[in-house]
């Protein structure tokens, strides 16, 4: 195969610290001298999270106020106090680093719903706070596409509101999804105690290209146009049809369900339509991240895996976000192959009468990361000529001779 470079658009913000300083002093919201201020953090893989909340944190103190971590994550970490605090800590969001506690628990209060079908919460050491800052991405959704999708206003919901919300939300499948989570969120900034939104936009590089300090009375106005900036900036695959796509790693931190369905055209909900492109006969995934403390959900997108991927699964953990979430067709086991190469093999054998030397295949180190990839000759022959790919190697070997994949 043969490595070649895809340009986007590289804007982002090369002082991280600096500009989130600058948005919270110049958003307007009043912290008051001494008052508890509960920092909202969910648990997806976000580029600088740790930089981003620890310079939320100094300047809420030089603000007067008293700030503390909660996470926000719903079902993740196992539904667990102590699962979520370790997610935290496993992207940097720890104690010593941010200068702040982190208040890690499952215990929720109910807040009024006026008159919507679910129940509405709230992480009760939020709640009790003087008031809550929440940060978090601002991306198109892995499940469903609406007027918001993944960010603030789902922060609100799912996040905040912890396990319990997000069996209220979950439970109405996509439904609750696209029309349940915004007249919920506003039932939270309405009794809840929400400061601020501190809303990220990455580019396709993974490099932060956007930070916005929102009041709570513009964020659906304010998420609408940053989530249009993602959606117009994301990255993708070249082509828009391939025989294999083999991808090195998937992940919690990585996308919300392992591997970014919008990359690989694939939802993995049976009520929700497939995307029309890019049309992928046969998905390989070599391994699962660390960061993803054993979380396999979304392995049921891929056709295939290894055995290094399988021995990392923690069932208990993955099957209780599957579960969670009601989409179980992601949480079903794929066919496991002893090495890479194996893995390969099975695809290549199962994707109809092609031959090799023509097989259209992808390698990318995962759905975040597509600069980078590899191609086989057919593939690169349909791109060579776009003005944003560069070749960086001679075609070689991707395969060691133990079956695993070369270093990417």
């Amino acid at each position: 195969m043969i490595k070649v470079r895809q340009d986007f658009n590289r804007d982002h913000i090369k002082n991280v610290e600096e500009k989130v300083k600058q948005e919270i002093e110049n958003s307007g919201v009043k912290i008051a001298k001494g008052s508890s201020i509960a920092i909202a953090v969910g648990s997806r893989g976000v580029a600088n999270i740790h930089r981003v909340v620890k310079a939320t944190v100094e300047t809420i103190k030089g603000m007067g106020g008293i700030p503390f971590i909660v996470p926000a994550m719903g079902s993740h970490g196992g539904a667990t106090a102590k699962g979520q605090k370790e997610v935290l800590e496993s992207y940097g969001v720890t104690e010593a680093y941010v200068g702040a506690p982190i208040k890690s628990s499952m215990q929720v209060v109910e807040l009024p719903n006026d008159g919507i079908v679910n129940s509405v919460y709230m992480d009760k050491n939020a709640y009790e706070a003087d008031g809550t800052i929440i940060i978090n991405r601002i991306k198109v959704h892995t499940d469903f596409h609406s007027s918001t999708e993944s960010g603030l206003i789902k922060m609100c919901v799912i996040g905040l509101g912890k396990h319990k919300q997000a069996l209220a939300i979950h439970r109405y499948r996509v439904y609750g999804l696209k029309n349940l989570i915004l007249p919920t969120a506003r039932q939270v900034l309405k009794h809840g105690n929400i400061l601020l939104g501190i809303g990220l936009v990455e580019n396709a590089y993974d490099e932060t290209a956007i930070i916005k300090a929102i009041l709570p009375e513009k964020l659906e106005e304010e998420e609408l146009k940053l989530l249009q900036y993602n959606r117009t900036h994301m990255p993708s695959i070249p082509v828009s049809q391939l025989d294999v796509l083999l991808v090195d790693e998937m992940g919690k931190d990585i996308s919300g369900v392992g591997i970014d369905t919008n990359i690989i055209g694939r939802i993995g909900i049976q009520s929700e339509t497939t995307p029309e492109n890019p049309k992928i006969t046969n998905i390989v995934v070599s391994d699962l991240t660390e960061a993803s403390h054993g979380n396999a959900l979304g392995m049921g997108l891929a056709e295939f895996i290894t055995k290094k991927l399988f021995n990392k699964i923690d069932f208990k953990a993955t099957y209780e976000n599957v579960i969670t979430s009601t989409f179980l067709d992601r949480g079903k086991m794929p066919i496991v192959a002893d090495t890479d190469l194996q893995a390969f093999q099975y695809a290549i054998r199962t994707c109809g009468p092609i031959e090799i030397e023509k097989a259209r295949v992808i390698r990318i180190k995962n759905t975040l990361h597509l600069s980078e990839i590899y191609v086989s000759p057919a593939v690169l022959e349909e791109i060579k000529d776009k003005q944003n790919i560069t070749i960086l190697e001679n075609p070689k070997d991707i395969f060691t001779e133990e079956g695993q994949f070369t270093k990417f």
